[in-house]
């Protein structure tokens, strides 16, 4: 049979596009994608990109306030959301044409609408085209996921905060992952009273039981009120904003309420499971460690898959996909140690495996030392700094390294190399320091503080 195409993508995000000019540029492939709103995906249009620039931007009256500890004559005036979203917005169309080019320049053929899976070698376009292809890879990542209750019409989600014309005063947000304990940091540091409520005991779960304490509490420190053992009853618009009942017993008003409360794969209506391809319970699609769905021509990378929901990660599928399918070089893609940093203020930095987990698994050895960093000592500020080392007490490997400081997220990438390469405590011990840093405590904890 003749094929349209060698592949066909369906999603242009960071996985759709990396697989795309692999297999075209590399494996030479006659490619083509599918893209229904902009290319770059979640991460470069409404995600990691436009975040980290509001991350960016929220830190500046801290750093300004030190500025005058440190002898400047140092103010800020009012943050004009409308110019900061102005150059957001070029900057986001200068990405999204940078990645349509770096498609176009390797051969791909791109189709600025929504695309569905006829059969294992047919795509059918919005238009009702239909195109053929060997192989089809499905990248179409995920969309925050609002439950359903009485009022959930009223909320925003991430998808929506970058687009709003003006910042409300008061914000509730919903959810105790990453994304809510960043946001809730972001729209502090800008100026708006920013309320969290998390249904369980503590937020960021999933991470370092201690660092996520330690992260709470500066949150809280810096003035965000987050409320844990708490969940949304019902809300209703009034006058003056959104009045929230909530299971504490407590009614609210805040001006606008944002939900983040977790990701559902867009799996949904592309006629996948027509097919026979195998969906898991939230509708993540099954692969093997190939990428490969139940349907042998088809395949799927990046958030869809719900392995790892990380930018890297769906990077990294993508060009195993297309090293495996294209290049004649089966590829799986690592997903043993990947390292995250979550922008919340102070970052927090992790890589590995928990205290809580590890211990679970084998003894271990805790090293740890929290300390106020030199910088915001000498400005007066009361920020404390908490770095960790699991540690497996039979084999002398660090299992797991966690950092909570400023630049977090700098560091971790380093300590994520250590790791990967099997690295015991005893050659952290060997590594001279780099003074004055914070980093250099990662290399003078001698001592234990517990054992596991």
């Amino acid at each position: 049979m003749t094929f349209d195409y060698d592949l066909f993508v369906i999603g242009g995000g960071s996985g759709g596009v990396r697989a795309a000019r692999i297999a075209a540029s590399e494996g030479g492939a006659r490619v083509a994608l599918a893209e229904e709103y902009r290319l770059g995906g979640t991460c470069v249009i409404r995600g990691c990109v436009p975040k980290k620039l509001m991350v960016f931007a929220s830190e500046y009256p801290g750093a300004v306030e030190d500025a005058r500890a440190y002898g400047w004559d140092a103010r800020i005036g009012g943050f004009d959301w409308k110019k900061f979203r102005k150059a957001l917005d070029a900057e986001l169309d200068r990405l999204e044409a940078a990645y349509r080019s770096g498609q176009e320049k390797a051969g791909v053929t791109i189709y600025d609408q929504r695309a569905v899976v006829a059969d294992p070698h047919r795509v059918r376009l919005a238009d009702g085209t239909e195109i053929t292809a060997k192989h089809i890879l499905v990248a179409t990542g995920g969309h925050p996921f609002v439950p359903d209750f009485e009022g959930a019409e009223l909320a925003i989600t991430s998808n929506d905060i970058f687009l709003l014309d003006a910042l409300p005063k008061s914000i509730l947000i919903v959810g105790g992952g990453y994304i809510a304990s960043e946001f809730a940091c972001i729209l502090n540091g800008l100026g708006v009273e920013a309320t969290q409520y998390y249904r369980g005991a503590q937020i960021l779960r999933g991470f370092d039981g201690e660092c996520r304490g330690h992260v709470a509490e500066a949150m809280r420190d810096n003035g965000i009120r987050i409320h844990c053992g708490t969940d949304v009853l019902r809300m209703e618009k009034v006058d003056g904003g959104i009045k929230v009942a909530s299971t504490d017993g407590q009614e609210r008003v805040f001006d606008a309420v944002m939900y983040a409360t977790g990701r559902t794969p867009n799996s949904h209506g592309l006629g996948l499971q027509d097919l026979g391809v195998e969906l898991g319970r939230r509708g993540e699609i099954k692969v093997d460690d190939y990428s490969q769905t139940s349907v042998p021509s088809i395949y799927a990378v990046g958030d869809v898959t719900d392995r790892i929901a990380l930018t890297p990660v769906a990077i990294r599928e993508g060009q195993a996909f297309a090293q495996t399918v294209f290049a004649g070089k089966p590829t799986k893609a690592d997903h043993e140690l990947v390292a995250s940093a979550v922008f919340t203020q102070p970052e927090f930095g992790s890589v590995g495996l928990s205290e809580e987990d590890a211990r679970d698994q084998e003894a271990v050895e805790i090293y740890q030392t929290a300390f106020r960093p030199m910088q915001s000592l000498f400005a007066g500020r009361r920020d404390r700094v908490l770095m960790k080392l699991v540690v497996s007490a039979e084999t002398r490997k660090v299992l797991g390294c966690h950092i909570v400081a400023p630049q977090a997220g700098e560091m971790i990438q380093l300590a994520a190399i250590a790791l990967k390469m099997g690295a015991t405590k005893e050659d952290f011990d060997r590594t001279v320091a780099v003074h004055p840093t914070m980093a250099e405590e990662l290399v003078t904890m001698k001592t234990p503080v517990r054992k596991a």
